[in-house]
Parts: structure tokens; sequence; C-alpha cells
């Protein structure tokens, strides 16, 4: 069913890695610390897919052989980027400007052939509609400590399903690895999950 091609996962998320084995593929992770510093007036698609090359290219760079996938995941409200909160009072300045109003994720992917070079980067948008909240809700759900590590400050997989009214679009993109899309470009790279 797998070919012999290996997969590397540029990325620390347990989320992205969860996701990886439910598609039942073999792969080694390999943390990318990039700078994820982008240049003003880029398009959020512009943005996730930057670092998803940017990430790819930093593992292939220490790979002599491999395919190497890189990904990245932010949360945009009124064209402003929301990235993972720097404090609690972050997280909770977040969640107030995200409660009762929809917002988009965007998650971009990246395939890189360490051998070759051969490289192909793609994304996905999701509309996420968040419920109105309290306060204190807000709170409690800081106190949980989910939010701290997350893009926007909530995770649509976790106790944050809870404050997610609907989505429209691909949910798999919202946790942070749309695998369709992935699925898809890996087939392209000789790694096939069906």
């Amino acid at each position: 069913m797998k070919t012999q091609t290996s997969l590397i996962l540029a990325s620390s998320s347990p989320r992205r890695r969860e996701l990886l084995h439910t598609l039942g593929l073999t792969f080694t992770v390999q943390t990318s610390d990039v700078d994820e510093t982008t240049a003003p007036g880029m398009s959020p698609k512009e943005v996730v897919e930057e670092l998803a090359v940017r990430k790819a290219q930093t593992v292939a760079s220490t790979c002599k052989e491999g395919v190497v996938l890189g990904s990245d995941t932010i949360v945009v409200l009124d064209d402003q980027i929301l990235g993972k909160p720097v404090d609690e009072a972050d997280a909770f300045h977040m969640l107030s400007m995200l409660q009762g109003r929809e917002h988009t994720v965007y998650s971009g992917v990246a395939l890189l052939d360490a051998a070759t070079g051969r490289a192909e980067v793609a994304h996905s948008h999701t509309q996420v509609r968040i419920r109105s909240l309290s306060e204190s809700e807000i709170k409690a759900y800081i106190a949980t400590r989910e939010p701290m590590d997350k893009a926007g400050s909530y995770a649509i997989q976790g106790i944050g399903a809870t404050i997610v009214e609907g989505i429209t679009g691909d949910y798999f993109t919202v946790v942070g690895l749309p695998l369709c899309l992935t699925a898809k470009m890996l087939s392209r790279f000789g790694i096939t999950v069906l």
C-alpha cells in the first residue's frame, strides 16, 4: 500500500503528528525552528505558503533524501492575522475579538523532495463561526491552558469545540493540516494513502 519514499514531518505540532498517523503513514519528525516573521502586506495565503515552504526547506537542507512536509496555520479576522497568544491577556483579547463572529483559518502545505529539490506548495482555508461568549466563559477557557499555544487562541479539536458554532470548509484545515489536500499532494510525490 505505501511506497518506500520516506516522509519527514517538519513540525513539532502533536496535532499534525496525530493527523498523519490517522492516514496510516510512516514518518519521522524533525522540528524546524524557523523565523516566522513575514514581510508586511503579504496576503494570508502567501503567509502560510511562505512559512510552510520555509519550514520544509530548513529540514530538507539537513537531509540527503525523503519528502519533507512543512505546514503552517493562521487565523485571520478583519484582515488581521492572529497568531499564538503571548500571554493570558493576549488570549483574552483575541477570544474577545473572535466571539460572536466569523473568521477564516488558513493552512499552508509544502512538500520538498530532499534529493531532487522538487517542491510543491498549496493552501486551504475554512470559515469558522465562534459563538457569543461571556467574559467569564473566556476566562474559564483560558484557565484550561488550551488556548496558549494555538493560533487565534482556540483549538477546534479540544475544549474549544464547545465555542465553535459552525464551519464552512475543511475541518482539518482548522486543526492544522488539511488532510485531503495533503494526501493529494503526497500522491504526486509517490506517497499514497489509498
